[in-house]
């Protein structure tokens, strides 16, 4: 028996309290986080790459054992990352409450992230052509979460100041926007600004900021 199948209700570590209702909750669409957050599209090309160039070598000395050592490790190294980010979606639940927001992630530990809406500088997005994308949580004052702790669930680059991040989910406009909503909700006097550039990794976004 795991942590998750004692839940009493899924992807939260407890009963809701009086007056918290959830507004919406939603795991990664895992083909999107194998591409995204493991890169699996960057390092097939890497290692297609290594097996043109064994492939030439090998035409010289007429032995083809490292053509096919490369093309092995590059499908298994491939295959095993695909594993990963099933695992990590399968066992990943992001709620949205009218109080807060909580992350259960973790395949070998797991553990559960409670971000109160009060506590949210800002909401940023990265939208991608196939309608996922990335919700960004920005955190008031100074980080008290770790990079390597929230990762994959964290912001690119971001590592001294590390942003939770509801990664690669489906509707990710429309999700974003019930975020901000809900975030402004809890704090009035924020504001939704213009979408404006931002890094190579986020190529652009909508921000909702607190005052």
């Amino acid at each position: 028996m795991t942590e998750y199948e004692i839940e009493p209700i899924p992807g939260l570590p407890g009963e809701l309290p009086a007056g918290e209702r959830i507004l919406w909750q939603g795991s990664p669409d895992w083909r999107a986080l194998a591409r995204t957050a493991f890169h699996t599209r960057l390092i097939a090309g890497y290692f297609a790459a290594l097996t043109v160039v064994a492939l030439a070598l090998a035409l010289s000395s007429e032995s083809y054992v490292g053509v096919v050592m490369t093309a092995t490790l590059g499908i298994v190294g491939v295959v095993l990352l695909h594993l990963l980010a099933w695992g990590s979606a399968r066992t990943t639940i992001y709620t949205l409450t009218n109080r807060r927001i909580v992350m259960r992630v973790g395949i070998a530990v797991p553990k559960c992230i409670n971000l109160p809406l009060g506590m949210i500088a800002s909401v940023d997005l990265a939208l991608r052509a196939d309608a996922t994308g990335d919700v960004s949580l920005a955190p008031a004052g100074s980080p008290t979460l770790g990079y390597l702790a929230l990762w994959p669930h964290a912001r690119p680059w971001k590592v001294t100041a590390p942003q939770p991040m509801l990664r690669s989910i489906a509707d990710a406009e429309a999700v974003a926007a019930l975020v901000a909503r809900t975030c402004l909700a809890a704090q009035p006097d924020g504001r939704i600004a213009a979408v404006e550039p931002c890094d190579a990794s986020m190529p652009a976004f909508a921000k909702a900021q607190a005052a």
